[in-house]
Formats: structure tokens, C-alpha cells, sequence
């Protein structure tokens, strides 16, 4: 995997890559939500909480598929509510590495599946080669 945070001549970037070039199997985790394990929405009201719950589904649908977060080429982010980036951001930089980012797209969405979800985040890994 070779991350190419910010190629010459491309601007700034906050917590991403512009591109990331990988071989090997690909993982794709549909997108996840703020539910935990009995299915009830996390963090109700509360972009943060809502990010952070996302992120622990990723982890755990990647761990069922033999990756983990720094496995994960390319993040697909989905906010009903451009005010949540901040929060955002602040969680997604604890679960990915800042030297390492995957690459990234945004999206506003005027609403999710369900009315109190604030985000949904879905995943592209490549697992490690196997020795």
C-alpha cells in the first residue's frame, strides 16, 4: 500500500490522501451506522458519540474480514449535518493513522435510514499479504 497524502501541485489535506495505490484482496464494509450490537442508536443528538460508535462497527466488520482500520485504502463519509465535521474529524483521528490516511470523500446528505442517525461511514480495506 503507498499513500500519496498531498502530491505536488495538490492542496492541503486534513486527515486524508489524495490517492492510495494497493494490490491484494479488497475488503468493502457497507456503510455503517450508529447502532450498537442490540441495535440501538448510540449518541442520540451527539455527532461525536455517533462517530465514534461508527468507527468501533468498521473495526469489527473489518476484523471479521481479517483487517483492521489501517487496512483501509478509501472511507466513503456520509453527514447529515456539515456542522458534525469538527466531531468528525476529532474521532477519525483516533482510529486512523494521520501518517498513513486513507483516502477520503464527504458527502452531505439531506437524511440517513434512519431519522437520529448523524452519520454513516462505509470502507474499502486490502488485507495484509499473508506469509
Amino acid at each position: 500500500m503507498r499513500h500519496f497524502v498531498r502530491p505536488e501541485g495538490m492542496p492541503p489535506v486534513n486527515g486524508y490522501s489524495h490517492a492510495v495505490a494497493f494490490s491484494g484482496t479488497a475488503v468493502a464494509v457497507s456503510g455503517q451506522v450508529p447502532l450498537d450490537a442490540a441495535g440501538t442508536v448510540v449518541g442520540e443528538g451527539d455527532a461525536e458519540a455517533q462517530t465514534r460508535q461508527v468507527f468501533l462497527n468498521l473495526r469489527a466488520a473489518l476484523a471479521a474480514a481479517g483487517a483492521e482500520l489501517a487496512d483501509v485504502v478509501k472511507l466513503t463519509v456520509y453527514l447529515t449535518d456539515l456542522t458534525d465535521l469538527a466531531a468528525f474529524r476529532r474521532v477519525r483521528d483516533e482510529f486512523i493513522s494521520l501518517e498513513r490516511p486513507p483516502a477520503s470523500s464527504l458527502v452531505q446528505v439531506a437524511g440517513l435510514v434512519h431519522p437520529a442517525f448523524r452519520v454513516e461511514i462505509d470502507a474499502l480495506a486490502v488485507l495484509p499479504p499473508t506469509t
